[in-house]
């Protein structure tokens, strides 16, 4: 009797924490635009790029297509000057000549993040002083730069960044991935800024300032995290900075990818906000509504009345998260409402089990084909080196 109470408890719960965390992402300003931006400082854009895929060339080709009122420099990184991606960028130049961009072969490791390697050589080239770090595979619309340096007006704002769709999620294993993202990811840092101001940053398009980025010692001082998003909105909070959140939203466009894929991202992902958030990522099970809806129904199905007491709110509980899935993945996609993607949270949900667990069984990770150990405080370590 008391397992079943204790059980009943946690599924009542995670549901209300689930409406929380929709009732959160409805109340923010999703695509909404600035009427002012009038306010247009120098910005220099670093792009550290690794490989090329179909999507690729569509997504850095946003960034010559600003419609905004200052000076934009363009630094692209590569760490191999015969790495693919390395002609597309050539190639956009041509196209753009009037855009200040340049392609740099960033060699020289500083430390295991090979990405924060690629920031330390462009952070030296940088012109001006407000920086805009993004993803390579980030695609974003024409007022992008003139809408998220809005907030830097204010001396206090630290760093801006925004929220991300997954825009083509085109296998099943992806569409997993997008129901995560485009759902639960984006509505949970919501619910977290409803509890404390944010402490950290996302990392597909984060702006700052120079003056923050040599106060925490450069990219460089990041060189030996795994999340150095995480670790680069932590540190400018820590110092006093506010991290705001700009309304618009940005597209990740990946390439196809299958369960092998998304699997090793997803693991990543969880160990990397394990390391970061301990606490907090222990206790978000709790936020699985199926999860503790499932387990409270199997334990009553040794009472002959289970299926009559618990049919109904089992059937509620599912609805109810599929439903609000569903809407809040057509928010921030901007798509026709479909059940279809409010469908693939059911699987999201019970797959979301064992990552959960896996993310405290171990401390590796892969990450750009390398395999890398996680040390407490998140930094990182090659396996080659044990």
């Amino acid at each position: 009797m008391l397992l079943h109470l204790i059980l009943a408890a946690l599924a009542l719960l995670s549901l209300t924490i689930t409406l929380w965390q929709w009732l959160a992402a409805r109340c923010f300003p999703l695509h909404q635009r600035a009427a002012e931006t009038s306010f247009a400082p120098g910005v220099t854009l670093f792009k550290p790029l690794k490989g090329l895929d179909p999507e690729t060339r569509g997504c850095l080709a946003s960034w010559f297509k600003q419609d905004y009122l200052g000076p934009v420099q363009l630094l692209f990184g590569v760490a191999d000057e015969k790495d693919p991606v390395g002609e597309v960028v050539r190639q956009l130049i041509a196209e753009h000549p009037q855009a200040n961009a340049q392609l740099v072969v960033c060699a020289e490791q500083f430390g295991p993040n090979a990405k924060v390697s690629t920031l330390t050589h462009l952070e030296r080239l940088a012109q001006h002083d407000h920086f805009i770090v993004s993803d390579a595979d980030t695609l974003v619309p024409t007022d992008f730069l003139a809408q998220v340096v809005q907030p830097l007006r204010d001396p206090q704002a630290g760093l801006v960044n925004c929220f991300y769709a997954l825009a083509n999620p085109t296998t099943p294993a992806m569409q997993w991935e997008a129901v995560a993202v485009n759902a639960d990811f984006w509505s949970q840092v919501l619910q977290s800024r409803t509890l404390k101001p944010l402490d950290f940053a996302l990392g597909a398009v984060m702006a700052t300032r120079r003056q923050q980025l040599d106060e925490i010692g450069g990219f460089r001082a990041l060189a030996d995290h795994l999340a150095d998003d995480y670790q680069l909105g932590n540190q400018i909070a820590r110092r006093g900075y506010r991290i705001e959140l700009c309304p618009v939203v940005v597209e990740c466009r990946e390439h196809v990818q299958g369960w092998r894929d998304i699997w090793a991202h997803q693991l990543r992902w969880a160990r990397t906000i394990r390391v970061c958030q301990p606490v907090p990522y222990f206790f978000s099970i709790l936020s699985n509504a199926l999860l503790w809806a499932v387990v409270w129904f199997v334990a009553k199905l040794g009472s002959q009345s289970a299926l009559a007491e618990m049919a109904l709110p089992l059937l509620v509980a599912v609805a109810l998260r599929i439903l609000m899935t569903a809407d809040l993945v057509t928010r921030i996609t901007s798509n026709a409402y479909t059940l279809r993607a409010g469908l693939y949270v059911v699987l999201k949900d019970l797959l979301h089990v064992p990552i959960w667990g896996l993310a405290f069984l171990g401390n590796t990770v892969v990450w750009r084909g390398r395999r890398l150990r996680v040390l407490p405080g998140g930094k990182l370590m090659s396996c080659a080196q044990n």
